[in-house]
């Protein structure tokens, strides 16, 4: 881990980020990202216990018919794309207390997990998921905004590498937390919700008391000077953050759901029932390990060269569950293949559309960027649904392999500029 260095003599942006002295060399991740990666941490073990289990309790426990679930798991994808435009402008509305913004998203997904113990139908259900993913939603810009600000233009990969590998960290824990608790408990189902509460108001407790305050140096600015949302969508008038939201879109509508890429491998491989929820901790594996080393070489070699290179991977993962094989290794490679792409994708993008923002309205352009590419997706999962009802599950894939190889070499010759920003110019002016 590559801790930031605090040392007499070194400035910092308000922001928390480590500012290079003159003729120092730094390559250091600022205390502000260790800090909001552990919240990240924290909250994810608190979302994943919920996720790993929610299936089963709706459809089993509770009862609920295939098109109920379906439509619950839709609220539950897709509703945070509604609000993340929503969290990045009142974050850089409020003078840039990002912080705050992203503590009120987190505190609302947290109240929302006792509310499933007394929740029983459909429509109190789709409620709770509702204001769930309002609060994903709220944060999401926000808080990649702090991770942005805090760092420098060159350590950006590095910056979000390192809090992703902290966030999937959790991701691995949340399942085989609410794995424990079923197996040890006899009311399993309320003991996941109960703990999950707890340790997502630890993950609040640990952004208030750790995570420095988000707002810039110096007195607010003037209303008249305040952000608004015009001034967000018309940065898609800069080329290089509108290509970036472009290739986002376009990539997006053609990457299939985490869920239908696991059914599908289950069905390849014929996995019990039993054994289908650990599957995703194979993606989360593969994420954590390569996050870091990934980011480092966005750093190095251009972001835009990563993230097309993360979809080369899906696409490789989608051809090995197209083929006839049913080699052992196949889960493996399906797996890592899948984790790699998020790896080299998730972190990178941001990465990539920060320096393409102001600092003023750099929450706002980081959402403009999450919720055409949510969008996208939840577009996606809703086509790959209907096509494979239509036609079945390979023709299903093969549309969507086709559509990937399209997008990815569409998005290659419409690529950003590659060039990192030199230091002492005005950020913004280049795309890595």
């Amino acid at each position: 881990m590559y801790v930031a260095d605090s040392r007499a003599g070194t400035p910092a942006s308000a922001e928390g980020a480590v500012r290079p002295v003159a003729g120092r060399r730094r390559a250091a991740v600022a205390p502000t990202v260790l800090a909001l990666g552990t919240v990240s941490l924290v909250t994810d073990v608190s979302s994943e216990m919920v996720t790993a289990v929610l299936p089963l309790y709706l459809v089993a426990g509770l009862g609920l018919s295939p098109l109920g679930f379906g439509l619950l798991d839709g609220i539950h994808n897709g509703f945070s794309a509604l609000v993340r435009l929503v969290g990045g402008h009142l974050a850089d509305r409020g003078g840039g207390r990002h912080k705050w913004v992203a503590g009120l998203g987190y505190g609302v997904s947290a109240l929302c997990k006792p509310l499933l113990l007394v929740a029983h139908s459909l429509t109190p259900i789709g409620m709770v998921l509702a204001a769930d993913r309002t609060g994903k939603g709220l944060r999401t810009a926000p808080r990649d905004a702090l991770i942005s600000l805090s760092s420098t233009p060159e350590t950006r990969g590095r910056a979000f590498g390192v809090h992703r590998a902290m966030d999937t960290a959790g991701a691995l824990l949340g399942p085989l937390a609410a794995f424990l608790i079923l197996r040890a408990t006899v009311d399993g189902y309320d003991a996941v919700f109960t703990v999950s509460f707890c340790v997502a108001v630890t993950g609040v407790l640990v952004l208030v008391l750790f995570v420095p305050g988000g707002g810039p140096a110096g007195p607010a600015p003037a209303p008249a000077e305040r952000p608004t949302v015009r001034a967000a969508l018309d940065l898609l008038r800069r080329r290089d953050l509108r290509r970036v939201t472009v290739c986002a879109l376009l990539l997006g509508l053609a990457t299939v759901s985490d869920s239908f890429v696991y059914l599908l491998l289950q069905r390849r491989l014929g996995v019990p029932d039993r054994w289908f929820a650990l599957l995703p901790l194979g993606t989360a594996a593969a994420f954590l390990l390569l996050a870091m080393p990934l980011g480092r070489l966005a750093d190095r070699v251009g972001r835009w060269a990563v993230f097309l290179a993360g979809h080369a991977a899906l696409l490789l993962c989608y051809a090995l569950l197209l083929t006839s094989w049913h080699g052992t290794a196949l889960p493996y490679l399906v797996l890592a293949l899948h984790g790699a792409f998020y790896a080299a994708t998730d972190g990178v993008l941001m990465a990539a559309a920060s320096d393409g923002v102001p600092e003023a309205l750099r929450s706002s352009g980081l959402a403009v960027v999450q919720t055409g590419q949510a969008l996208a997706r939840f577009a996606c999962s809703l086509l790959f649904g209907a096509a494979w009802t239509v036609w079945g599950d390979r023709a299903a894939l093969a549309g969507a392999t086709v559509a990937l190889a399209g997008c990815a070499a569409f998005s290659l010759t419409l690529r950003p500029g590659s060039t990192p920003r030199v230091p002492g110019t005005p950020e913004g002016t280049a795309t890595a």
